[in-house]
C-alpha cells in the first residue's frame, strides 16, 4: 500500500467532490491519504483558523490560508503565489522522514506539481489530475493575450514534469496527448461521476416549489463562465410566456453578487431562490424535487470540452435537463438532454417551457439519464481506471519496483505505444 498526498487549490475539501470521491477510493484500498488544500472562503474572511486540520473518513486534511481573488489578473497571482508558498511549506513538513509514494495535483491552476516537484526526487509518481483546460479558462475569462500564452507555457511544462495524467473525458486525453506531448499509456480517463452510494432517490420536497406548479433547478459553481446569468436571463424570457414555477440556484463562487443584481434588475426577486451551496443529502433533496434542471454553461472552447460534474448528477437522479448544444454534454447525457442552440437564452427559454407542458417526456429523459449514468458514468465505473493508474503509479515510481519507470522529463524507460482506445472510450463510441 502506498502514501498518497493530494493538492488542489481551487476548492476546499471536501467540497470538491471527483477529488474526494477519488481520495476515499485510494484510502478504501487501503492507501494512506494526506491532502492540502485551501481554507473554505468563509474562513478566509472572518481569520477563523479552527478548521485548519480536520481527518474526515480517515483521511488527514491540511488546509492553508490564501488571499480572495477580486477577479483581475493581479489577484490571481497574488493567491496563487500564496498557495505556492503555503503548499510547498506544508508538503515539506508532511512528507517527513517517510516521503510519498505518489502525489496527485489536481487543477487548476496548472502549477501545483511544480511546488512539490522535490518530492520527485524523493522517490514520488507525480500525477497530473487534469480538471481544467486552464488557457481556455483565462480566455474565456480575460481574452486573449500574452497571459494566454504564458497559461499554455506553463500547461505545456506540467504535462511534462508528470509521470501520469488524469483525464476527465477523451477530449481532455486529446489535449494532454497532442498539445502536451504526454504518451498515450500515461493518460487515464477518469470521469467525472458522481458516487451513486450518495445519489440515491429521495421523496421531492413539494415545499421548494414555493407554492408554483414546477420547480426549475440549477446546481454547481457560479463563476463567470459559468453561464449562470444565461440561466437567469433564460428565466426572465420564461417568466414572459408563464408564471407558473419557482427556480432554485444554488452553489457558490465570484459571479454570486452580480447575479443576485441581474435577478433584481430582471424582476425575478420573487421567483428565483439562491440557496447557496449545499452538501450531498441537501442537494439531493433539491435536485430530486426539481422538474427541470439547468446546464446554462455557454459554448466556448473550455466548455465545448468539458464535462460537467452537474450533468452526471443530474442524471444520476433522474431529472431531465436542458442544456446548450456544446460537444461534451452531449457525450454524457445522451437523450436524457434537450439541446438548444448555443448562447441564445431566448432558445434556452422556449426550450424549458415545452418540457415544462410535457410530464411524459420529462419522465422519459430521466429514466434515461439513471440507466446511463448506472451504465457508464456513475464513480463506481470511473474509479476502474483510477485504480488502474495508480497501480501504474505505485509500481513504477522512481525507487519503486521497477525502478527506472519514469525518467526525468516524464519519458518511459519502455518504449511501449499502446493507442488502442480505453474502455469508456469505447463506450462513448
Amino acid at each position: 500500500m502506498g502514501r498518497i498526498l493530494s493538492i488542489t487549490q481551487n476548492v476546499t475539501l471536501p467540497e470538491k467532490r471527483m477529488v474526494w470521491n477519488q481520495l476515499l477510493t485510494l484510502k478504501n484500498e487501503g492507501h494512506e491519504v494526506v491532502a492540502i488544500c485551501p481554507e473554505p472562503a468563509a474562513m478566509a474572511l472572518d481569520g477563523s483558523n479552527a478548521r485548519s486540520f480536520e481527518r474526515r473518513d480517515g483521511i488527514d486534511i491540511f488546509r492553508y490560508p490564501q488571499p480572495l481573488a477580486s477577479g483581475s489578473t493581479a489577484s490571481y497571482l497574488r493567491e496563487y503565489a500564496a498557495a505556492f508558498w503555503h503548499i510547498r511549506k506544508l508538503a515539506r513538513q508532511l512528507a517527513g522522514d517517510r516521503g510519498f509514494d505518489v502525489v496527485q495535483a489536481s487543477n487548476p491552476p496548472d502549477f501545483l506539481l511544480w511546488a512539490v516537484y522535490f518530492l520527485r526526487r524523493r522517490g514520488a509518481c507525480l500525477i497530473f489530475d487534469h480538471h481544467d483546460l486552464v488557457p481556455e479558462l483565462y480566455l474565456a475569462k480575460f481574452g486573449r493575450g500574452v497571459l494566454y500564452w504564458i497559461t499554455r507555457l506553463v500547461e505545456w511544462v506540467n504535462f511534462r514534469v508528470a509521470d501520469i495524467v488524469l483525464a476527465t473525458n477523451e477530449s481532455y486525453r486529446r489535449t494532454a496527448m497532442q498539445r502536451g506531448g504526454v504518451r498515450s499509456d500515461r493518460v487515464f480517463v477518469v470521469r467525472k461521476g458522481p458516487n451513486l452510494a450518495n445519489f440515491q432517490l429521495v421523496p421531492p420536497d413539494l415545499t421548494l416549489r414555493r407554492g408554483q406548479r414546477a420547480l426549475i433547478g440549477f446546481i454547481g459553481e457560479i463563476a463567470s463562465q459559468d453561464g449562470v446569468d444565461h440561466a437567469i436571463r433564460a428565466l426572465a424570457h420564461l417568466r414572459e410566456r408563464r408564471d407558473d414555477w419557482h427556480a432554485i440556484i444554488a452553489g457558490d463562487g465570484g459571479a454570486l453578487a452580480e447575479l443576485r443584481q441581474l435577478t433584481t434588475d430582471l424582476g425575478l426577486y420573487d421567483c428565483v431562490e439562491f440557496a447557496g451551496w449545499v452538501q450531498d443529502l441537501e442537494l439531493r433533496r433539491l435536485v430530486c424535487s426539481c422538474d427541470i434542471c439547468l446546464v446554462p454553461d455557454p459554448q466556448t472552447p473550455l466548455s465545448d470540452a468539458s464535462s460537467m460534474l452537474k450533468v452526471a448528477e443530474y442524471m444520476a437522479l433522474a431529472r431531465p435537463i436542458v442544456a446548450y448544444d456544446l460537444t461534451e454534454s452531449r457525450v454524457t447525457a445522451g437523450e436524457a438532454a434537450t439541446y438548444v442552440t448555443p448562447n441564445d437564452p431566448r432558445a434556452f427559454a422556449l426550450a424549458i417551457d415545452e418540457l415544462l407542458d410535457d410530464p411524459e417526456r420529462r419522465a422519459l429523459m430521466g429514466r434515461i439519464g439513471r440507466e446511463r449514468v448506472l451504465r457508464m458514468f456513475s464513480w463506481e465505473q470511473s474509479s476502474v481506471e483510477l485504480l488502474r493508474a495508480y497501480e501504474l503509479a505505485l509500481d513504477g515510481r522512481p525507487g519503486g519496483r521497477r525502478r527506472g519507470r519514469f525518467l526525468a522529463g516524464g519519458q518511459s524507460s519502455r518504449d511501449v505505444h499502446d493507442d488502442r482506445p480505453t474502455a469508456q472510450a469505447a463506450a462513448n463510441d
